[in-house]
């Protein structure tokens, strides 16, 4: 007869495979876990708490830390709360290079994503690959807000400043270079048996358990549901684009790879809208004034981000500071069902889940 004993094994703290400040208590028999306790709070900054003492514009740049592979998302969620309890018109203009730089930060942070997974389960060209794709995205968002991660391009009523010349240029001739390196992408990995062998199978659950544990995004429609904020309710000019919402029915990781490659593809096809129906002329900002004081009320507001739902509720007493702000954070959401998937598990898997939820720690603590 075997005899083993139980062990508890910490995870993290550590930045490889844990992305970021985020340590896992698991406890194991032999390579069996048995049990599995998430601990965060290690990078938490008090973003909502700081937001009290701040005007509205001086919030902007707070977002960008918190999804810090999504900036835009994060501006555009926080902007569009204020707009809406104001009652603010933002110029058509504006609208359109808000969904082309948010399309793009997707592209992006899906790109990190594919990139960093790869080399978490063992694999380093896809990695450099998708480095070298997101190097481009980077560089057109840069010369867009002047910044390479912590973009804050967004303004209440519109965007900082216009596209520089020839950036819609730009834009155009990076979604066919994009779409072909995809195509390299799917043939190097996608049909890969050892990768196969790695997520097909590994961290299923069902639609009723995403519904239950509040998942959104890729985590949600792995399991068939198709749910994407961008057309259940449409916001900024999102109406206007012809695309659809990958969704995949097995909830395996292997799903959630294959609804998260297929929505680069669907963000390249409203880049491709965006840039053909872009208007030269126009305002890139609305009537704002010069000290936002948004009336008394409440406000909450979602949008899809590339982790799933992101919420912004604002509680306002007519000041030029809030009275309370809240986020929603899909990643911190997102994250609740881990423990659930790994009980039972090998070892081995723990990466292959925990790397598949697709977390951001600056999110979940922010």
């Amino acid at each position: 007869m075997v005899r083993t004993e139980e062990m508890l094994l910490n995870v993290g703290p550590q930045h490889p495979s844990t992305h970021g400040v985020f340590r896992l208590v698991v406890k194991i028999d032999g390579e069996i876990i048995q049990e599995a306790t998430p601990v965060i709070g290690y990078l938490h900054r008090g973003t909502e708490k700081l937001a009290e003492d701040l005007q509205y514009t001086q919030i902007i740049p707070y977002t960008d830390r918190m999804d810090y592979l999504s900036a835009m998302t994060n501006n555009y969620v926080i902007c569009h709360a204020v707009e809406t309890l104001m009652g603010l018109e933002v110029p058509e203009k504006a609208e359109y290079l808000r969904v082309m730089a948010m399309e793009l930060g997707r592209i992006a942070s899906h790109l990190v994503w594919f990139g960093t997974y790869l080399l978490d389960i063992g694999a380093t060209s896809p990695f450099l690959f998708a480095f070298r794709e997101r190097e481009a995205i980077i560089n057109l968002l840069n010369e867009l807000s002047g910044a390479r991660l912590t973009f804050n391009y967004m303004r209440v009523g519109g965007v900082k400043w216009d596209a520089p010349e020839g950036w819609i240029d730009k834009v155009r001739e990076f979604i066919p270079y994009m779409r072909k390196e995809l195509e390299g992408y799917h043939d190097l990995v996608t049909g890969n048996e050892i990768f196969l062998n790695r997520v097909k199978g590994v961290g299923t659950y069902t639609k009723e358990d995403a519904l239950q544990y509040s998942l959104s995004g890729a985590n949600l429609r792995c399991t068939g549901v198709n749910y994407d904020l961008r057309k259940e309710e449409p916001y900024s000019i999102y109406d206007r684009f012809d695309f659809d919402v990958p969704t995949e029915e097995t909830g395996d990781a292997f799903a959630r790879y294959q609804v998260r490659m297929a929505e680069m593809e669907e963000s390249l096809k409203i880049l491709e809208q965006a840039v053909e129906q872009f208007p030269e002329e126009g305002n890139i900002l609305g009537k704002v004034p010069r000290v936002i004081r948004p009336p008394e009320g409440e406000v909450y507001v979602r949008i899809e981000s590339p982790r799933g739902e992101i919420g912004c509720y604002i509680a306002s007493d007519g000041q030029k500071e809030p009275y309370r702000l809240k986020f929603r954070r899909p990643s911190f959401y997102n994250l609740q069902i881990l423990p659930k998937l790994l009980k039972g598990e090998n070892m081995a898997n723990l990466v292959v889940i925990l790397g598949g939820i697709d977390i951001v720690l600056g999110e979940v603590d922010g």
